[in-house]
């Protein structure tokens, strides 16, 4: 296995030397797109018409005069990001038929640095799972395996740069749906800090956890597009009034003295002995870059799963109630009243994982629950946070695992939703804590990739960018593409 997709720094190249145009890799990208999909079933809609019109304004840009490193560049959108114009459905049969009349705020940003979108990826229904198998479309396949999941929730994201569909996708990240899915799909995955990119338009799922970010090939070209997609944003309360340092101008620093946190709890009984090795092995690449490595705890870990599953619940019973049958999204046929209206409108039209966490969070919101379950978790939330918070004093980053597993093979009966809810026991902290992190790909087990995870103090993703820089620029694991014969012909 080696390179064989270019990176988005690569292209930018190519298109500043004019040894290709825009309109070239967006027939390209269409065109392996149309020939892999069918397999992998990563995207859900196919906008060629559009993405052809966008790639000729960019030709015209670029000739002239503009010079932006996006300008061009074929990318594809989680379709939780409203489009204007092209089928925004959640991966839900609630959503399926919903054209929205505008565009979410990350979308005009990556639009305006001059991306082309070609379309929407597949996901988890309404951001909820982390294997991307409870969409209303389907299940999304592994490109290492097409027998196993991608991750979720962003798991056609993950695949489709996997797979050198596009050289980025944009994801969202509640508890760990960008880094899981990147870890096991090999490629680098992003969650800024909350606050950092504007959720307007983004569908919510638990609006106190929701974050939008990059997945792409490298570090590199996730800061590239940070550089875009971050920013205040005045239709987004929550969206941090903060300047956007220019996140590509710092990859190349050293990482010489800085402190690395290894939190014990991150290597525990949940972690896969081979995926804790490989790990460990590139956490001492940091080592060797010149960082030191310092054990730190973060005892409340256990904690992060059960309090993660009373307050996202909670908070999606109430955002999802919005989806009744009356104003838009599906409806039931033939309506006898009101309460039939709403109760068969809801059942048919949500999936069942969508419609446990519904009941999950409904009774956690109940007057005879709500103190003991949501009050609760939103005082153990404010302890993990403290404890992030005091390690992050004595350490610049914290470092582990993305995921406790490789890969797991689809329809997997043996898992039960306990199990499910556990691949992303790594990863929820940074979430409820409210802390960027970043994945980046660490190895193989099996032939199957492994992903380690870099946390950082809040708005520290300049840091984590350049840390994640330096780890690529002495590993080539990032640049290891999965075999594919099989799926091109």
């Amino acid at each position: 296995m080696s390179g064989l997709f270019p990176t988005i720094s690569s292209l930018a190249r190519q298109l500043s030397e004019g040894s290709v145009s825009s309109r070239e890799l967006v027939e390209d990208a269409i065109a392996r797109t149309e020939q892999i999909n069918p397999t992998l079933n990563t995207v859900i809609s196919l906008d060629k018409e559009g993405a052809l019109a966008a790639a000729g304004r960019a030709d015209q840009a670029r000739a002239d005069g503009a010079t932006s490193p996006l300008l061009g560049v074929p990318m594809l959108h989680k379709d939780i990001f409203c489009t204007q114009g092209v089928r925004t459905s959640c991966a839900s049969k609630m959503l399926a038929d919903f054209i929205p009349p505008y565009n979410a705020t990350v979308v005009d940003k990556v639009h305006n640095a001059g991306m082309v979108s070609l379309g929407k990826c597949n996901m988890d229904e309404f951001a909820m799972g982390s294997s991307n198998e409870t969409s209303f479309f389907g299940a999304v396949k592994n490109p290492w395996d097409v027998t196993r999941v991608p991750g979720g929730s962003s798991g056609g994201s993950a695949a489709a740069v996997a797979a050198g569909l596009v050289p980025m996708a944009t994801g969202t990240d509640t508890g760990g749906s960008i880094r899981q899915p990147a870890a096991l799909c090999g490629i680098t995955g992003l969650k800024p800090t909350y606050g950092r990119v504007s959720r307007y338009g983004m569908i919510a799922f638990a609006s106190s956890m929701d974050q939008a970010g990059p997945m792409a090939r490298t570090a590199e070209d996730c800061a590239l597009v940070l550089n875009a997609m971050a920013g205040h944003d005045l239709l987004d309360s929550t969206c941090a009034d903060l300047p956007v340092p220019d996140y590509a101008a710092t990859l190349e620093r050293g990482i010489e003295g800085l402190r690395v946190g290894i939190p014990k709890e991150f290597f525990s009984s949940h972690l896969n002995d081979a995926v804790a090795k490989t790990v460990t092995t590139a956490v001492k690449e940091l080592e060797a870059a010149g960082a030191t490595l310092v054990d730190v705890s973060l005892p409340s870990t256990d904690l992060g799963v059960s309090t993660y599953y009373v307050i996202a619940p909670a908070e999606a019973s109430a955002n999802l109630s919005r989806y009744d049958g009356v104003r838009y999204g599906y409806r039931c046929d033939s309506p006898s009243d009101l309460q039939d209206l709403y109760l068969r409108s809801r059942t048919e039209g949500f999936g069942e994982e969508v419609k446990r966490r519904i009941l999950i969070g409904t009774f956690t919101l109940s007057a005879a629950s709500y103190d003991q379950y949501f009050m609760k978790a939103q005082q153990v939330r404010r302890l993990i946070a403290e404890e992030y918070q005091s390690v992050l004093k004595d350490v610049d980053v914290i470092a582990g695992p993305s995921a406790p597993n490789t890969a797991f093979v689809l329809n997997d009966d043996s898992k039960s939703v306990t199990d499910m809810y556990m691949e992303d026991v790594f990863t929820i902290g940074a979430n409820l804590a409210g802390l960027p992190a970043i994945s980046v790909p660490a190895g193989l087990v099996d032939g199957l990739p492994v992903g380690m995870q870099l946390i950082g103090p809040r708005f520290g993703e300049a840091q984590l960018l350049n840390i994640a820089h330096q780890f690529q620029r002495r590993t080539d694991w990032h640049s290891l593409t999965p075999n594919l014969d099989g799926l091109t012909g």
